[in-house]
């Protein structure tokens, strides 16, 4: 059976995505958008389509190519006003051929939470810009769907981390910082677990508007990631920062929020077993690369 699928947006979680994909030997083709102007372009050996939307300006070619695909992913960051996808593409999408909608969401909506844990019936309470956005994109999407009987389900997903991005890379690269803050707790996931969350989705039909989170089993502080990764790379001479003294927004928002994001709904409903389950996993995995 050929799979064809659309992602809006395509950056690293689409791209092991799709390496998850050709791991399973499916067979499907797809394409993607991108801020950049139309181009074909290859993915390991696959001829794909990269459509440009900017978020104002988009290819028509869009349109068409909705409206034979089967399974759509949304990475495109929300504004202020929301979903810029559903601003523009909410006819496109109301269509019989597509099986199922992925919104990916991030778990700064659930906001400040003291460092308690949070589930996905968690008060949503965002501090920062993106959370709120995010918050407004997801209730956005949920009407349409159920509006439409569309099949739609919402990861959100815990801080990101990869053989690209992760603590022991910046330790050799030589940032050799780490940020104090008492009992301030927050949840990653490694992006190979990410791909199998949103392939267990896809591929369950039943599965309709629910909302997942998408973490591993560990929260912890950016000291404790730190000096573990610094012990397993023997460094020795880490230096700690306060909080206080923290200056750009973005990673000041960060501290503003500290919780422990509940996974089990992955396990029990999408039978998720976490290839990296902890930080500890993740980072001794990625020591060598």
């Amino acid at each position: 059976m050929h799979n064809k699928f659309f992602f809006f947006g395509f950056g690293q979680v689409g791209r092991y995505f799709l390496d998850y994909l050709q791991k399973k030997k499916n067979k499907f083709s797809f394409n993607v958008t991108s801020t950049s102007s139309t181009k074909y372009k290859n993915f390991k050996g696959k001829k794909y389509m990269s459509l440009k939307f900017n978020g104002n300006k988009y290819d028509k070619r869009i349109s068409k190519i909705l409206s034979s695909v089967k399974y759509v992913l949304i990475s495109v960051p929300p504004n202020h006003r929301g979903d810029l996808v559903l601003k523009y593409f909410a006819n496109d999408l109301n269509n019989k051929s597509i099986k199922k909608i992925i919104y990916l969401s991030a778990t700064n909506v659930y906001g400040n939470h003291n460092g308690k844990w949070v589930n996905e019936k968690s008060k949503c309470k965002p501090t920062s810009k993106q959370g709120i956005n995010r918050l407004k994109a997801e209730s956005q999407w949920s009407r349409f769907c159920k509006k439409n009987k569309l099949n739609f389900n919402i990861l959100r997903i815990a801080g990101i981390y990869s053989k690209e991005l992760n603590a022991i890379k910046r330790l050799k690269q030589g940032s050799k910082i780490y940020v104090r803050k008492k009992n301030h707790y927050f949840s990653r996931v490694h992006v190979e677990d990410i791909a199998q969350v949103i392939y267990k989705v896809f591929i369950n039909k039943n599965i309709n508007s629910e909302i997942f989170n998408v973490a591993d089993d560990m929260p912890a502080s950016n000291e404790t990631i730190n000096k573990y990764a610094a012990k397993i790379l023997k460094i020795r001479n880490l230096k700690e920062i306060d909080v206080k003294r923290l200056r750009g927004k973005m990673i000041k928002n960060f501290y503003k929020d500290s919780k422990k994001v509940k996974n089990s709904k992955i396990k029990s409903i999408l039978k998720v077993n976490l290839k990296y389950p902890t930080y500890k996993k993740g980072l001794l995995n990625l020591r060598n690369n």
